[in-house]
């Protein structure tokens, strides 16, 4: 029996795919848009990049972590984390430290000095930002964005999950 597909959002049939109707398309673009955007705030000042960044936004949020953890909590590519990683070692904005209980783990932690200090300068510059992109919203399109939001990350890890194990 053949499974009845839904309409897309803007009443598309869903045999004629629109790339620019499709919600990971537009998420991808907007998610894009917003880091080139902040990106232009930081790189010129700091040189350093999304991958970069985003890799001392969580470190200075869960200081310790590996690089494996750092790609499960950006849900990044390893390949680009890693590069980050030897990138901010190498600027001395990060420190690598083997752990002393497993010592096969190297944690990571923003240097005090250089990665303190962009972490202290971006930080401003990033809230800054995502002020001036949630003034577009109203507090109830704001409540109703982070809801949303919150159900199509747990949709999604839950759709990862059940594709993963056919």
């Amino acid at each position: 029996m053949k499974k009845d597909h839904p309409t897309a959002i803007n009443g598309t049939p869903p045999d004629a795919f629109e790339l620019e109707n499709f919600l990971p398309y537009q998420l991808s673009l907007l998610t894009n848009t917003i880091s080139q955007g902040m990106a232009r705030s930081y790189r010129s000042q700091h040189e350093i990049s999304v991958t970069e960044w985003r890799t001392i936004a969580v470190l200075g949020r869960f200081p310790g972590l590996t690089a494996s953890e750092v790609v499960a909590r950006t849900a990044m590519d390893k390949v680009a984390i890693s590069r980050a990683v030897k990138n901010l070692i190498q600027n001395k904005l990060l420190l690598r430290v083997t752990d002393r209980k497993d010592r096969r783990k190297r944690r990571l932690y923003i240097s005090p000095g250089p990665g303190q200090k962009v972490l202290e300068e971006v930080v401003p510059l990033a809230r800054e930002y995502e002020k001036d992109l949630l003034q577009s919203l109203n507090s109830d399109e704001l409540q109703t964005l982070i809801q949303i939001i919150s159900k199509l990350q747990q949709a999604a890890i839950r759709t990862n999950a059940e594709n993963a194990n056919p």
